[in-house]
Formats: C-alpha cells, structure tokens, sequence
C-alpha cells in the first residue's frame, strides 16, 4: 500500500505525506522506551566526562608590532646625497623579519626550547613541570629514564636524548596548546595563547615565550644599523684622537719658533704641516660626525615598537565541561544517536521488505 513506502514514488499526495509523517511518528513514539534507554545512557557519560575530563586553563597575551620607519631614512638619503654624504651603508636591514615573520618565530623550535629551559619556581624548570603534569615521564618510561637528566645545566652540555626531550616537547605544545594569530590582518595586533592543564604553567610559559621572542625579534631587526652605528662611533672616537694629537702637536711646532723671522720661510715649515694635518684631520671628522647622526636617526627609525597590550593574570580563562552542561549535552547526544539508529534500521527494514 501507499502508506508503506517511504516517499518512493517520483510523485505523491499531501495525504501520502501526512500518512508517512504519522506512521514514523507513531514508530518513534512506540520505540520511546530505546530513546529513553539512550538518553540515560548519554546523561550518564556526559556526567562520567565532565568528572574525568580536566579544565584547561588559557594564558593569553596580546601586544602591538609597529615596524621601524624605512621610508625616513630614503628620504634622508636624497637630501643627503646634495651635500655629498653616502648612506648607502647606512640603509634600512634586510626583510627576514618583516611581516608576520615574529609569528612564525613564537612556533620555531629554538624559542620554544629556551622557553622551556627557562626557571619555574623552587629549582624547577618549565620542562620539568610540563613532563610531571603530562605524565611523560610514565609514558616514555621505555625510551627516556627522566631520572637521569637534568635541564639545568648549560645547552652546550646536552647529550642527545636531552636535546631530544626538548625537540619533542616542544612539538607537543606547537601542535596541541599554541595559537599565534592575529585578530584582524588589517591590525598590527599579535596574540598568543597557551593552553594547559597547569594554571601555573600555562602562565608562566605564555610571559617567558613573550618575553624571548619579542626580545630576539627587537635585536635581529635592529642588529645591523646596531653594528653600524657602533663602526662609526668607534671610527669617530678614533679619527677625534689623532686630530688631538694632531692639534697638540700643531701648538708644539709653533711653539719653538713663536717669533719667525719671515726671510726665513724654513722655520716655520714643520708648524704648516701640522695645521695641514689639522685640517685635514678635521674634514674626515666633520664628514664621520655626519654620517654618524644620520646613523643614530635611522638606529631609531628601524628600531620596532612592541607594547604590551594585555598579559595573563590568575586566574585564567578556563574551558571545561560543567556538570549540567555534561548532561544535557549526553543526553542530546545519545538520544539524537538512537533516534537516526532507529531511522536507518527502519528504512533498511522497509526496503528488504519491499523487494
């Protein structure tokens, strides 16, 4: 009969569609005793989850990147050239780290491993703290004895199980508890995220890995203008002791002959040539003073801006399956679970039947 199929014909009625509609209602409401059953058993498991499964704590920290100023130091480079001053050598770094490169720099590997040999509290290292509340030391009891190793002492001094504690370690936060993004690409706005178990540690990993990486992105931004200022402010010192001497050495010659007899042009020659030496002296200053100023402006253009915007305080953000949400969530689950398990074995029935 019509009512039988399951809207298997390429057209029906308004009355078949009722029909279909009551008979799997009536189906369902026959079958309640199943749903109930499910829905129990999901209530219950959702209690079981909400009681086992941890609450995992987030550390968060938000800052601004602003980059340094590579257009000033263009512009300065023309005016500069009218009077005959070079910065070709004085010109913005390269852009290794331009963009979103800090980002990739909170996931790199050697970031993550100094973070973790960073100090915790009362002797202890972070690694040391995350291997206790993971459990690493139970679950790679057959590859590593961590009674054995000690993460304090000096990087150089690793053996290479050490380094491959670190290595592996940090993969595990990399891919499972850290988010480095950015809110909106049109912002200069950086967030980072730690997730854990331990408040503690969540914590107190999120400020050191902060801390490291902006420091090292401040240094490797700002280290070739660095060392170039430093060039030319050890040149300038130099060149401002010879011309000292030079200056001193010039007042001596004059000294001896202080009333020349002008027929007598010899006397007074070694005095010309330390004023020359004067002179000369003094324009390689003047010109190295110049390009050491223009240096210290471009040493601050390029310099970044990192400012703090919001740091993790205690306690943190948590997520965690509440009690009641763990069972309505079981409930729903194991109920809507049953319900499509009835559906198919219906219509499974239905089509054996049928053919």
């Amino acid at each position: 009969m019509a009512g039988s199929k399951h809207f298997s014909d390429s057209q029906f009625t308004l009355k078949e569609v009722i029909q279909n509609l009551g008979e799997w209602f009536a189906f369902f409401l026959s079958q309640w005793k199943v749903l109930l059953l499910a829905a129990i058993l999901g209530l219950g498991l959702g209690v079981l989850a909400s009681i086992i499964k941890k609450p995992v704590f987030h550390a968060e920290t938000s800052f601004v990147l602003e980059e340094g100023d590579a257009g000033g130091i263009s512009q300065m480079s023309g005016l500069a050239s009218l009077v005959g001053v070079n910065l070709g050598s004085l010109g913005s770094t390269s852009g290794l780290f331009q963009g979103d490169n800090i980002m990739e720099l909170y996931r790199s590997d050697r970031m993550l491993g100094e973070t973790l040999l960073s100090p915790f509290q009362d002797d202890q290292m972070l690694i040391d703290r995350y291997v206790s509340f993971q459990e690493l030391d139970e679950k790679w009891a057959s590859k590593v004895d961590f009674a054995s190793l000690d993460f304090s002492i000096p990087r150089e001094e690793f053996s290479v199980t050490q380094d491959s504690v670190v290595k592996e370690v940090a993969k595990l936060i990399r891919e499972n508890q850290l988010n480095v993004a950015k809110p909106d690409r049109k912002l200069s706005i950086i967030q980072v995220s730690i997730s854990s178990k331990d408040e503690l540690f969540a914590k107190a990993f999120n400020e050191k890995l902060v801390e490291k990486v902006n420091s090292f992105y401040f240094e490797t931004k700002t280290k070739k203008t660095g060392e170039n200022l430093s060039i030319l402010q050890s040149q300038a010192d130099s060149v401002r002791s010879i011309l000292d001497e030079s200056v001193n050495a010039y007042a001596v010659a004059t000294d001896r002959v202080p009333n020349a007899n002008p027929l007598m042009s010899s006397a007074t020659v070694e005095s010309k040539k330390r004023q020359i030496d004067v002179q000369a002296t003094g324009a390689v200053y003047q010109e190295i003073v110049k390009n050491l100023e223009i240096a210290k402006v471009n040493h601050r253009n390029n310099s970044p801006l990192i400012q703090i915007i919001d740091s993790p305080r205690l306690p943190l953000e948590r997520s965690e399956i509440r009690l009641v949400k763990g069972m309505v969530l079981g409930a729903v689950i194991g109920g809507l679970l049953a319900f499509f398990g009835l559906y198919f074995r219906r219509l499974y029935e239905k089509h054996v039947r049928e053919s």
